[in-house]
């Protein structure tokens, strides 16, 4: 075995040091909300959580799980972020199918318009006016209109052109058409990068907050983001009339933000390997 010199030492020493502080620093808000949510209303009020419950008190995921509005708010959020991402996965992987491939007439003049909507665009008000006028209203319209992201699909077009071309040549000869290239050949083989693409996706749209509060008007189309803003105030309003609560409003707030993150935490881990592999990659080709 290779023995390190001390330079070698030193850095891995400040290395594992400056990791496991970023570790815990990561980690801390996670900890502080649950083990808010689980302590005495006198205790999280008066500032004396810190890491672990104290006064233990469940009373909140309760009132959680009894809230109808939160399930809503829940149930509409897991549909945007599904349907949403699927409708996003489709234009970004046929969009930098397309824009890889040089033999695409005035191909560099669309890739150079995909990168100019990165430069600049029109601001929040004119995008806003330009969605009212299209009625995106619901949440089936949101899912339609924040389908495209340019940074996803150049991101996917970079793996793409680093394809070998032998391969796609050779399924040309054999009689493949350019959706089973596509499909059997570009997808299978981008597998990494296209899971990263996703979870960028699902993440923005999980916790999407301003276009949701702006766009959608209906209770009934509510995300769980816009559910838990609209809560607080409402349960801040109701402390400020003098009603007295079993529980801390801060309390219900953080049971509502862990019940919201429980999704993530489960799914993230197995995609986990995917998202590193296919960051890396996705940028090796311009």
């Amino acid at each position: 075995m290779k023995r390190l010199d001390r330079t070698e030492i030193i850095f891995k020493v400040l290395s594992y040091v400056l990791l496991t502080l970023f570790a815990i620093c990561c980690l801390y808000p996670f900890v502080y909300v649950l083990s808010g949510s689980l302590s005495s209303k006198g205790a999280v009020d008066a500032g004396e959580v810190f890491l672990w419950p104290v006064g233990f008190n469940g009373r909140v995921y309760i009132e959680v799980f009894n809230n109808k509005e939160f399930w809503i708010a829940y149930c509409n959020t897991f549909f945007v972020t599904g349907y949403g991402t699927l409708v996003s996965m489709l234009v970004a992987i046929t969009g930098a199918y397309a824009l890889s491939k040089s033999r695409l007439v005035f191909g560099k003049g669309f890739n150079f318009m995909l990168v100019f909507t990165m430069w600049f665009n029109a601001g929040m008000i004119p995008t806003y006016q330009n969605f009212r006028f299209f009625h995106v209203d619901n949440k089936y319209m949101f899912i339609i209109a924040l389908g495209f992201n340019a940074f996803n699909i150049i991101l996917l077009r970079s793996y793409f052109s680093s394809v070998p071309t032998e391969i796609e040549e050779a399924a040309t000869i054999d009689g493949a058409t350019e959706f089973q290239i596509l499909s059997k050949i570009y997808i299978p083989m981008s597998k990494a990068s296209i899971v990263t693409v996703a979870m960028f996706y699902a993440v923005a749209r999980w916790n999407g907050y301003i276009w949701a509060q702006m766009l959608l008007e209906k209770d009934t189309d509510v995300l769980l983001t816009v559910f838990i803003k609209n809560n607080m105030a409402a349960l801040v309003e109701t402390s400020s009339q003098g009603v007295e609560l079993p529980y801390s409003i801060y309390s219900m707030q953080y049971a509502f933000i862990v019940c919201s993150i429980i999704p993530v935490i489960v799914i993230y881990p197995s995609l986990q390997k995917y998202f590193a592999a296919g960051v890396t990659v996705g940028g090796v080709k311009e």
